[in-house]
């Protein structure tokens, strides 16, 4: 009780009022793995159904909202971030070409979520195709994904609500607008892909529409719907039930879609695992009561993507190459094994290929800007494609099996995402008229320094810093410090506004790149994986020293931020280095890593982090758990847990639990709240939503962290 009175007393000077913190008791369960004997306090509110448990997150949430309403700056957060998206007057997404038809979603300033439309050319009038806001006026829609048929006269449009990322879906007719009878429901994402004679299409729906379903997710089968006909009454055409020789884990998730140019139908299984465990039949096979299926790559294959282009299969893979390298074989008798060598590995990691009708085109990064590559199959030439700045480039095939129409994308941490239509044939690039210019006030004044870390053991982790010109060097300066590290996701340039809105208060803004991602190819990515992961937030912790030893921040300016999978990063680094933080955002985190499996999204997750039931991964998923690091008496700096009703990809009780431990932990005074969203899931498209819950989170830190604009009137306590 000692240390809810100190949060108490502090709360409560600036002027929280009469509700306090709710008393959280704790109920030991000791589980026994491996020989160690682990006390979990808190094991009551992973009942979620629990009234006890719906009420103590409910007093949370209240008591964090109270607390955060009281602090100035935050509505002027909220309001810089309305005001920079007011400076472009649309935002264009998805754009994705049938003949001469585009479809696209695009969202005005003043909408929360974006619409769909069609033009008749790229410069012709446009036609507002789908409102998801008009579609259930009470609820709050958006569009998860959309999926035009081959020949562009129908739509599949995947709708979620309360960012659930369980999608309904539903059948547009282009012409009249008007949706078919059926209704899907409960498939994640919301993609499909249209049979070749558009009388139907293929998809995965989840077993439940309940995101915290434990068993929603497992054992899922790919399916085929024929226009017209009642969903449940789709075939299900792979699966584990359907194809027992393929020794299908419950976890893994079968999917079904077509080459580009329809010849073959793939089935695969989609993991956290990236390799690719995918089958290959022809389209006429779908119809066989058994389907003739041939095995095209195996895990052990290490191929991370694939296509076909012509006659030839391409495999971006990295077996032997752990920076990648582009194979083909022949489609029709596709060998890895034999495998001709295309692209051999080079100092650039390979991050992705992608298609046109006559191209192939490969990106590469340098470790933080990547570079394009196409290739001509039937020159057998390659060229580089030009861009026209360095950052993060993204190749979108508009309509791969008949044209070679192509969409690029670039930004970096200082320049908005700008949009080039891209000839292979000419190599130039032009404005795209989907490109819509903004200027945003300070940036020009931004400077970008790219520098590279030594870590604990000597490797050399990369840190991007973004600032204010003038910044002197003295340690006064507040610093927000964002990392993630795992499943091999690189922290890649991009513009952000919200961290504009930062910059512009005078913050310094540093992009870690630790262990657990593939900045520096397959070798970085597995030196934070299972028994590797404390090499993740060693490298993020040897980042924040390197800050505070060159002057860019102090102890008490430093802000540690970590997302989903990077709760693990951030809970670690607090509970190792809790010295080193004035405080730290703990985002819909992976905060209790022991238990993960126990949740509904843990099984699939076990690829990447390991499972309680082996002794090693056990013991490396002890490790990764910041609720079961939290000690006693400890001075930890101010901590804002953030977790989503709707999440269903890290459920609310990870955060809660680490929320909970520190709160009875602490004895540094400084708060420790729980954020709790009902209108979030994992993210949320909606603006409106968005603004709020990064307003929220950036204000309790620049608070903590000494901001001037942050800091409320105090009554002092004596």
């Amino acid at each position: 009780m000692k240390n809810f009175l100190l949060v108490l007393l502090l709360l409560s000077s600036v002027g929280v009022g009469a509700q306090s913190l709710p008393a959280t008791p704790q109920r030991p369960v000791t589980d026994t793995y491996f020989g160690r004997a682990v006390v979990d306090n808190y094991r009551w509110l992973e009942d979620t159904k629990s009234p006890e448990v719906l009420a103590w997150f409910k007093a949370q949430g209240d008591y964090t909202k109270q607390t955060l309403d009281r602090l100035p700056g935050r509505d002027s957060l909220i309001s810089a971030f309305v005001r920079y998206d007011r400076l472009r007057p649309a935002r264009y997404s998805e754009i994705k070409k049938r003949g001469n038809r585009y479809f696209y979603r695009k969202t005005l300033p003043a909408e929360k979520v974006g619409k769909l439309y069609l033009r008749e050319g790229a410069t012709g009038a446009e036609t507002l195709l789908f409102d998801p806001v008009a579609y259930d006026p009470a609820k709050t829609y958006s569009i998860t994904a959309f999926t035009p048929s081959n020949d562009g006269q129908r739509l599949v449009v995947g709708l979620q609500e309360g960012g659930a990322e369980l999608s309904t879906l539903r059948i547009m007719t282009v012409a009249t607008q008007a949706l078919l009878p059926e209704s899907i429901v409960a498939v994640s994402g919301g993609s499909v892909d249209w049979l070749p004679t558009d009388t139907g299409f293929l998809y995965t729906p989840n077993n439940s529409t309940d995101p915290k379903d434990p068993k929603g997710n497992l054992d899922t089968k790919a399916r085929l719907h024929r226009l017209g006909t009642l969903a449940s009454a789709d075939p299900e055409l792979f699966s584990r039930a359907k194809n027992p020789a393929f020794h299908i884990r419950p976890d893994e998730y079968p999917f079904l879609y077509f080459s580009d140019d329809h010849t073959q139908v793939y089935g695969g299984l989609g993991s956290v695992d990236n390799r690719q465990n995918v089958w290959v039949a022809t389209p006429a096979d779908l119809g066989k009561p058994t389907i003739p299926w041939r095995q095209l790559v195996a895990p052990t294959d290490s191929v991370y993507s694939y296509l076909k282009l012509g006659p030839k299969l391409y495999l971006y893979s990295v077996k032997g190459a752990p920076k990648g390298r582009i194979l083909v074989t022949d489609a029709a008798h596709p060998n890895p094994a034999t495998a001709t060598v295309l692209l051999p590995e080079g100092p650039r990691n390979i991050t992705s290929i992608v298609s046109s009708k006559d191209y192939l085109f490969v990106t590469l990064n340098d470790g933080i800007n990547d570079h394009i590559r196409q290739y001509d199959p039937r020159s057998r030439q390659w060229a580089d494609v030009p861009l026209p700045f360095s950052g993060t480039a993204h190749v979108q095939p508009l309509d791969a099996p008949r044209s070679n129409a192509v969409l690029v994308g670039i930004t970096s941490w200082k320049q908005p995402a700008t949009f080039y239509d891209y000839n292979p044939e000419s190599k130039k690039l032009a404005i795209s008229a989907f490109e819509v210019k903004a200027e945003y006030p300070g940036v020009a004044d931004l400077v970008v320094e790219e520098v590279e870390v030594p870590s604990h053991d000597g490797a050399m982790v990369p840190l991007s810093l973004i600032y204010r010109k003038g910044l002197k060097k003295d340690g006064q300066a507040i610093c927000f410090m964002n990392g993630y590290g795992a499943y091999g996701i690189s922290s890649v340039p991009y513009f952000s506004t919200r961290y504009l809105a930062l910059l512009n208060q005078g913050v310094v803004i540093a992009e870690t790149h630790p262990r657990g991602g593939s900045e520096k190819g397959q070798k970085w990515y597995r030196a934070g994986y299972q028994t590797t992961k404390p090499n993740t937030w060693k490298d993020f912790i040897a980042c924040g020293d390197y800050l505070v030893k060159n002057g860019y921040t102090s102890p008490s300016h430093l802000i540690g931020m970590g997302t989903s999978a990077g709760g693990i990063l951030i809970g670690r680094a607090i509970t190792e280095r809790p010295d080193l933080f004035a405080a730290a955002i703990s985002n819909v985190s992976c905060s209790n890593a022991l238990r993960m499996e126990n949740s509904p999204n843990g099984p699939v997750n076990v690829p990447e982090f390991g499972s309680v039931k082996d002794p090693v991964q056990c013991q490396a998923l002890y490790e990764m758990d910041a609720f079961q690091h939290v000690k006693p008496g400890t001075k930890y700096p101010a901590v804002l847990c953030v977790g989503g009703m709707n999440d269903p990809r890290v459920i609310v009780w990870q955060p809660g639990k680490l929320a909970a431990a520190l709160q009875a932990a602490t004895t540094s005074g400084k708060p420790v709240l729980m954020q709790v969203n009902y209108d979030n899931g994992h993210f949320t498209e909606d603006k409106a939503v968005t603004f709020r819950n990064f307003a929220n989170m950036y204000a309790f830190a620049l608070w903590q962290a000494g901001h001037p604009s942050f800091q409320p009137a105090t009554v002092a306590i004596k």
